[in-house]
């Protein structure tokens, strides 16, 4: 699938919010230019927009984030009409500033038309809907369902990365499973920004574990999906001292990589999903387990180190042939580690693709 750049995905919403507003132009103001209502489209969407992104006051909504689900609608309504009401003042004194509007009065330029407040409402709330369900589906899978790609099996190839915590069934014994659950979503909030960053998608989370894939060439381009581990491990280490006094103790995480060939498809009737099957899955799994084993946080397969170059601060220690659990022959396996933060006892491998 290719790739959209967050700059590009920016454009496109903001084409869309013009192509709005000179929908609404050719409805009810067919003798005005349509190049004012796209700009007034644009000053009154783009704010709530980037609001609702969190890209303008990232602050104030995560605390209204935390409010009751009814105080949490009021109080967006709220912040949606002053956006909006400041977008459409700006607009309309940009465009009588370089003589596109001529209006009666200064209320008209400024006050925006209660008609006009409910179509920018609809478009605005359509569009956030929109994106939150592919938020929440994660783009890739959005998009896969709406054309359904799926719906019929598919052969690819892709990379997967499974995060395990460590001692999390002991975290729960001592603190109970109401904080074990809270400490598991604070984790996998970290988790979040790194995957976005490095184009990948959260595939799912099974119990202390979160599964993290990539199509093959998107994950080994730029060694993607190994700086994803090591941004996620990073970020960790720079909050060590918030985890200590949130949940008395810094999460430590088995982490294992691996790619090949799979089958893709959809399934389900009343809950749809994206599932992935094969060799490729299990041997992953089974990767993650031998972290414990073979006493290394990072593991990789040598088939898919192989097919990447490593950053300069990623060191990769081999770690010789395995056998793995399930899978009828062994796997070759590699130890990663940041130079930055871990100087290895025995001799380090540096790879290139």
């Amino acid at each position: 699938m290719r790739e959209i750049s967050p700059t590009q995905n920016w454009i496109l919403i903001a084409i869309v919010l013009a192509a709005s507003g000179v929908v609404y132009d050719l409805m009810f103001y067919s003798n005005q230019t349509p190049v004012i209502g796209a700009i007034f489209a644009l000053f009154i969407g783009m704010p709530i927009l980037a609001f609702e992104r969190k890209v303008l006051f990232r602050t104030l909504y995560r605390r209204i984030q935390r409010l009751p689900t009814f105080l949490f609608i009021i109080t967006e309504l709220v912040i949606y009409e002053i956006l909006m009401s400041i977008g459409f003042a700006c607009a309309g004194l940009l465009l009588w500033s370089l003589g596109m509007l001529t209006p009666s009065s200064l209320v008209d330029l400024v006050i925006m038309p209660f008609e006009v407040f409910l179509y920018a409402l609809a478009v605005c709330s359509a569009l956030i809907f929109i994106l939150r369900v592919r938020e929440l589906l994660g783009r890739e899978v959005f998009v896969s369902m709406l054309i359904s790609r799926y719906r019929n099996p598919v052969k690819e190839e892709r990379v997967f990365l499974f995060i395990d915590l460590v001692d999390s069934t002991a975290f729960a014994e001592k603190h109970g499973d109401l904080r074990a659950q809270q400490l598991l979503s604070s984790l996998f909030a970290t988790f979040a920004e790194p995957v976005r960053r490095h184009k990948g998608m959260i595939n799912d989370y099974v119990g202390d574990a979160a599964i993290i894939t990539w199509p093959l060439a998107r994950g080994v381009k730029d060694a993607r999906c190994v700086r994803c581990i090591f941004d996620i491990l990073a970020d960790i280490e720079a909050n060590a001292a918030g985890w200590r006094k949130k949940y008395g103790q810094v999460p430590k995480l088995r982490v294992a990589l691996h790619g090949g060939e799979i089958i893709t498809a959809e399934v389900g009737v009343d809950h749809h999903k994206i599932s992935y099957f094969g060799d490729t899955v299990n041997t992953t799994a089974r990767l993650e387990t031998l972290c414990r084993s073979l006493n290394r946080q990072v593991l990789i397969s040598a088939e898919l180190a192989r097919r990447m170059t490593f950053p300069d601060d990623i060191s990769c220690e081999d770690l010789g042939i395995h056998a793995v659990k399930g899978r009828g022959q062994a796997l070759g396996v590699m130890a990663l580690s940041s130079r930055a933060v871990t100087v290895l006892n025995t001799p380090a491998v540096v790879l290139h693709g």
